[in-house]
């Protein structure tokens, strides 16, 4: 297990098009909801255990070797949201791109074949890790981190937050993140005798709203 590709897979500047996404942070903060360093944390920390938690379980069990057709049926299921959906879908496109030039394998390759207009991004992810000699708790970690540390940097540019702040938010997240990344392992875990009910489908409907919301403003920074 190559412990720098996961430092590669998780870097922010990995050109996965993750920056161009708020995680819904621009509306959270266009409606009052983040406003400083404590509502961010306050926000992430819910994302954390919903969206984040559901996107970590389907890494995990795309990196286990769980069939990627299966696993982007069950994220369509567990994302109500049209505008997230096609979010993610942008999202897996652009990151199966970077993956198949970083990391090429036969199973890059049959996923862009078989999603020519994207997987859903973490199920992309957690075939990248596979890819890439990672492991499923590898694949959940780095997709609780995207959970928190997109919304986070997002921040920073929309409230001119102080970067030192944003740090500080995601380090007093850590332990939750451990946490978070563990359950969705076990879960993945389950799902390979059980199948993809076994894996979390934790809603977070505010979230939902505001994509939809968000996806109809005619100027905004980020796209989602």
């Amino acid at each position: 297990m190559s412990r720098a590709a996961l430092l590669v897979l998780a870097d922010g500047r990995f050109p996965a098009g993750g920056h161009a996404h708020s995680g819904g942070a621009e509306a959270a903060c266009k409606a009052g909801r983040i406003h400083d360093a404590a509502t961010l944390e306050d926000f992430c920390r819910g994302r954390l255990h919903t969206a984040g938690l559901t996107a970590a379980a389907l890494a995990a069990a795309a990196a286990l070797g769980l069939d990627p057709a299966v696993l982007d049926a069950a994220a369509d299921a567990r994302t109500p949201s049209p505008a997230l959906r096609t979010a993610a879908r942008r999202l897996g496109r652009q990151l199966l791109r970077a993956a198949r030039a970083t990391w090429p394998a036969a199973e890059l390759e049959a996923l862009a074949a078989a999603f020519p207009r994207g997987a859903h991004q973490p199920v992309v992810l957690g075939v990248t890790a596979r890819a890439a000699g990672l492991g499923p708790g590898d694949a959940a970690h780095v997709a609780a981190y995207e959970s928190v540390g997109g919304p986070a940097t997002a921040t920073v540019r929309l409230l001119g937050l102080d970067p030192f702040e944003a740090s500080g938010v995601l380090a007093r997240l850590a332990p939750e993140l451990d946490a978070v990344a563990a359950r969705a392992e076990r879960a993945a875990l389950r799902a390979r005798s059980q199948g993809p009910d076994a894996l979390p489908a934790a809603s977070s409907p505010l979230l939902d709203i505001s994509a939809e919301v968000h996806a109809d403003w005619p100027v905004r920074l980020f796209a989602s």
